[in-house]
């Protein structure tokens, strides 16, 4: 897959999605969102990889947040930063994604941080939220999702205050998962992923979409049934036997159903 503004590569079961803008902060703009989500809907498409790596290149940021120009002067969606999609997408993929954070994740990247299932950041990495005193915010997946993690007491203060959080503190408040020294960071994310993948993929996915329907609604329960439930009722002696008795116009046999 070739991209713009972002690097994928595949090393065995472990997929990683590099945010390729090291010059401005990896910020993501309108084109980085859309190949994010992009790369992630062809990665739902394919069984190669089993556990996905989210960072940034560079040593100094993973992410500060998204830059919303260049859009066209509409309310409407195609003026608004597509950082929605981005997100989603990371949440209805049924792979684990490990956010490996080599700097800075502030304001949206701190949430894109938020978004992964798991963390794992080096000790210099700062994490922050600057929506309220730069003149934006995030009313949605930034709020909620950092209260899972935090609690609502501490999430209001980390959007209200907008202060510094280094990565011990980010550890010790449940923002993020686990801190190594900066030049172990690669090899650590490695060695998690490896770890991760090694699991059943079936049972990752029913879990990571167990958590995720709480906050879907529908769409959360639809992806339960659906996507992981559904094709095992269709090879069912059940659907094969109504199926076959809609087809002929008869009454069903009742005894080749619950096996």
């Amino acid at each position: 897959m070739g991209f713009e503004t972002i690097l994928y590569e595949e090393d065995g079961p472990v997929g990683t999605i590099t945010l390729n803008r090291p010059d401005d902060g990896n910020m993501f703009t309108e084109t980085m969102c859309h190949e994010v989500r992009d790369c992630i809907n062809a990665i739902r498409r394919e069984t190669r990889t089993r556990v996905i790596v989210l960072t940034g290149a560079g040593d100094k940021f993973f992410c500060i947040g998204g830059r919303k120009t260049g859009m066209p002067d509409t309310t409407l969606y195609a003026g608004v930063l597509p950082t929605l999609d981005m997100y989603e997408s990371i949440e209805r993929l049924q792979k684990p994604v490990i956010a490996s954070v080599n700097g800075y994740a502030v304001g949206g990247g701190n949430v894109l941080q938020v978004m992964c299932d798991i963390t794992i950041a080096k000790e210099s990495a700062v994490f922050r939220q600057v929506g309220p005193m730069m003149g934006s915010y995030d009313a949605g997946f930034g709020t909620w999702y950092l209260e899972d993690l935090v609690g609502k007491k501490k999430a209001k203060e980390i959007w209200f205050r907008n202060m510094r959080i280094s990565a011990r503190e980010a550890l010790e408040i449940g923002m993020i998962n686990q801190v190594v020294p900066d030049d172990q960071l690669k090899a650590a994310t490695r060695a998690m992923a490896l770890e991760i993948a090694d699991r059943g993929a079936f049972a990752l996915a029913a879990v990571k979409t167990a958590f995720s329907a709480r906050h879907g609604g529908v769409g959360g329960l639809a992806r339960l049934a659906h996507d992981l439930l559904l094709r095992q009722y269709l090879e069912s002696d059940e659907s094969h036997e109504l199926g076959a008795s809609f087809g002929e116009r008869r009454k069903p046999d009742a005894d080749k159903f619950g096996h």
